[in-house]
């Protein structure tokens, strides 16, 4: 039995892939009781992100079919297992990628929870969040400021994180030029997050047409990449002291490593198959970093929250209701969203 518990009425949906590369279909699920160290969750609202895809692909391993994908979760606890303290029926709270960590292997002992090889991931290690409900390790959860719907917090607990914490761990301190590169789910809030760190921000795109975009989302600079050498362009605003890359266009990511200022940083959070072309001469002299940064665990998603509530960041959303889980995942999938598509199951809000 669960320590504190209410009942859910009415039959729980989940949308769920029956195998790998499949449409999510609505399905009607059992209710789980949350065991010792978790959590239940009514799911108010659920990101749809591109990592789902590969969740549905099967590419994970452990991932069992059928699978309900989803990581970007927002709702409410419901239901709380044995030992778990800290948290109470009501809450409002988020996941993400991180679903929980094994917690004795040195990445977790040192803090490093992200990047535990047990690492658990919603859709992977538990049914996720294309639900009206999920049960979740309570070490995943993070605290929803009351600023903050469930449908604005939920993008913010995968591409939130992953953008403000790479941001804030790169050695870039306010009145630096940092550069985005990428004006889509993950680069609009890259830009939003860098101007609010106080970085001169410099959105990097492809297109004339995406310059007021820009500025609306507070760059003050605009380079189209189709239209000069990327790398010049930096170079002309005094050097990059970093870029973050949100594409998946390896090329485009080189060419900006020549646009780094002194000791400058390319930090990657866009997952590409691809190599990315760089000779040591372009590192060397100037002492350049190119590196990868994931996400972040569940106490970096409650400070992305905060920090977006605080400074008024906000993913461009899109909302879909649950039902319509595959139009949604069609939109990500094809990029016609604008920025983030959001699933609402019509629980809260």
């Amino acid at each position: 039995m669960s320590a504190s518990t209410t009942s859910h009425k009415g039959p729980l949906r989940a949308a769920q892939v029956a195998e790998p590369n499949g449409t999510p279909e609505l399905v009607e699920v059992a209710a789980r009781e949350p065991g010792p160290g978790s959590v239940r969750i009514t799911v108010d609202a659920c990101g749809v992100c591109h990592s789902d895809l590969l969740i549905a692909s099967g590419a994970l391993p452990g991932t069992t079919f059928p699978v309900t994908p989803g990581h970007e979760i927002a709702g409410r606890i419901d239901a709380l297992g044995e030992h778990v303290t800290g948290w109470r029926v009501g809450d409002r709270v988020a996941v993400g990628w991180y679903g929980g960590s094994c917690g004795h292997c040195d990445a977790c002992r040192t803090g490093d929870t992200v990047l535990c090889p047990e690492l658990s991931v919603p859709g992977v290690a538990f049914p996720g969040g294309y639900a009206d409900s999920v049960v979740v390790p309570a070490m995943a959860l993070a605290a929803i400021p009351d600023q903050l719907t469930a449908a604005e917090a939920a993008p913010l607990a995968c591409a939130g994180v992953t953008v403000f914490n790479a941001l804030r761990n790169t050695a870039a301190r306010p009145g630096d030029t940092v550069a985005i590169l990428g004006l889509g789910g993950l680069g609009h809030l890259g830009v939003q997050f860098a101007q609010k760190m106080g970085f001169d921000t410099v959105a990097i795109a492809r297109g004339k047409e995406k310059q007021d975009l820009a500025h609306k989302l507070g760059a003050a600079h605009y380079v189209d990449s189709t239209a000069g050498d990327v790398a010049e362009a930096l170079q002309a605003l005094g050097g990059a002291k970093v870029v973050l890359a949100t594409v998946t266009n390896a090329d485009a990511m080189a060419a900006t490593i020549d646009g780094l200022g002194r000791r400058g940083e390319l930090v990657v959070v866009g997952i590409s198959p691809d190599p990315v072309p760089v000779t040591p001469l372009q590192l060397v002299p100037n002492a350049r970093k190119v590196y990868g940064h994931a996400s972040g665990n569940a106490v970096d998603i409650q400070d992305t929250l905060r920090f977006a509530a605080q400074t008024g960041v906000r993913a461009w959303i899109e909302e879909l209701p649950l039902e319509e889980t595959a139009t949604a995942v069609a939109k990500m999938a094809d990029g016609s969203a604008r920025f983030r598509m959001v699933l609402t199951t019509g629980t809260g809000n």
